[in-house]
């Protein structure tokens, strides 16, 4: 046999080898996928209601319990952003499941394991102002609701914002629980108040431009903060 028919006997031996190797790892990998996906769903069913199959507020306070944490914790409304879940208190199967395969957790061990890197993730530059702009909208607890009570979005504003804009939460909220004029917040007076966090040196408001497009809440904002600043000075 020549050499050229040795190497070409050769490899129509080898090829089926691979094709049968390829194979293999590719069962392999789909049996373990399913593991995952089936592991998964049991996590599902311990939490969800027999009667409606979706995780209502009696179970996530479950999954609160079993994660050690608070249904009020800013880690479980950066799990209901990973899962993009739609209904404030309620998770469904799709949603828990994209939300678990992209953290890649199967376990209620690993799950807390991921909750440090998770909420870094959300605090990024390049994810917080998305993950903002769904904690507005996930509280929205009515169909076709567009705003916040005032209530409700002072809670979240401290949920959201507190650790990175302290003072400037603080006296927003203070502002917005004296102030008669606004009982809700809409998503515009919301996302541009992260911006005034941003952008606007405070407590002086030296750069502040009311000429700018800014909403009249934060102008009125303004105006207060700079009133409260003339009466403390001697």
């Amino acid at each position: 046999m020549t050499r050229a028919s040795k190497r070409k006997s050769d490899d129509q031996i080898s090829a089926p080898l691979k094709t049968a190797r390829l194979d293999s790892v590719r069962s392999a990998s789909s049996k373990a996928a399913k593991k995952v996906d089936e592991r998964i769903d049991e996590l599902y069913a311990k939490y969800a209601n027999h009667s409606s199959c979706v995780i209502d507020p009696e179970g996530v306070e479950a999954l609160c319990s079993d994660l050690n944490v608070d249904c009020t914790d800013v880690r479980i409304l950066v799990l209901a952003w990973k899962m993009n879940a739609q209904k404030q208190g309620y998770f469904t199967q799709d949603e828990w499941r994209r939300g678990l395969k992209t953290l890649k957790v199967d376990t209620m061990n690993k799950l807390k394991k991921s909750f440090p890197e998770l909420e870094k993730e959300a605090l990024k530059s390049q994810n917080f102002n998305d993950f903002y702009r769904y904690a507005f909208r996930y509280c929205l607890t009515e169909d076709n609701k567009k705003c916040l009570d005032i209530e409700t979005a002072c809670i979240l504003l401290q949920l959201v914002l507190g650790v990175q804009y302290q003072a400037q939460v603080d006296s927003f909220i203070k502002f917005l629980k004296i102030q008669s004029e606004y009982k809700v917040i809409n998503m515009d007076q919301w996302t541009n108040f992260f911006r005034f966090c941003q952008e606007i040196s405070f407590p002086d408001l030296i750069n502040y431009d009311t000429d700018e497009a800014w909403p009249l809440i934060l102008d009125n904002f303004v105006d207060w903060t700079k009133r409260q600043d003339n009466v403390a000075t001697p």
